[in-house]
């Protein structure tokens, strides 16, 4: 998979006010799953978001989730290991924070920033984060023989959108707060970061398989985010029998 060749961009077939309205639809629709999935008590639902420096994962949250009952649903966002994350395999601060029976976790970032990282400002050797892909796989078919489904979403924004939109950050003072002066220097490793995003899809996918979500249009990343839930939340027995 080369992401060069996809799209970030819908088809010019969609219409986006059209679209907007199927997304409010599926919204109301995740609502109530999610309402069933939390009576039921007895699926787990992780998703994980991930992309670069303002992809949208905060937007595709906010969009995405806005009718989700809080009680049934929570966000975690990874960021760089503390002190005492440092002191644990890589794996801990992860699987302490997978979703407990009837819930629903949306991880904005995750255990793929642990290979990331390390692979494009070379901080480990190569073997050891090989021996990383490996055990991911195994932890996510772990969670998975354990009642989880699992949904991997990159939001694939392209370079240019991305330029704009941390100019944004700088420009508007609202949008100010998620201005960091690392995400330039970061956008410059841009292909370094996409060579590691397409090795990570080539062996990470066969437990839980990657969709790539083009980004560049918020209307269109929350209707394919928002029609895939749906769809995999169908998927399953849901039934407010708890049995």
């Amino acid at each position: 998979m080369q992401l060069s060749k996809i799209s970030t961009r819908a088809p010019k077939s969609f219409d986006k006010e059209k679209t907007k309205l199927q997304t409010a639809i599926l919204v109301d629709e995740i609502s109530e799953l999610q309402n069933i999935l939390y009576a039921q008590g007895k699926y787990k639902v992780l998703i994980i978001l991930q992309g670069m420096d303002a992809s949208g994962k905060d937007g595709a949250i906010k969009s995405v989730f806005r009718g989700i009952n809080p009680l049934g649903c929570s966000v975690k966002a990874f960021k760089a290991p503390n002190t005492e994350e440092q002191g644990y395999d890589f794996l801990w601060r992860i699987h302490k924070n997978v979703p407990e029976k009837g819930m629903i976790k949306i991880f904005n970032r995750s255990q793929y920033e642990d290979i990331l990282v390390p692979t494009v400002h070379k901080l480990l050797p190569a073997e050891t984060i090989e021996k990383r892909y490996k055990h991911i796989n195994q932890f996510e078919e772990f969670l998975i023989d354990n009642d989880t489904v699992i949904l991997k979403y990159f939001l694939h924004i392209s370079k240019e959108e991305q330029t704009l939109r941390l100019q944004e950050r700088l420009d508007d003072y609202t949008k100010f707060w998620k201005h960091n002066d690392q995400d330039a220097k970061e956008a410059k490793q841009w292909n370094v970061y996409m060579k590691t995003y397409e090795r990570i899809f080539k062996n990470c996918a066969k437990a839980a398989p990657w969709q790539i979500i083009p980004a560049d249009q918020n209307w269109y990343r929350d209707f394919l985010i928002a029609k895939s839930i749906v769809e995999s939340l169908k998927k399953l027995k849901l039934s407010y029998n708890k049995k």
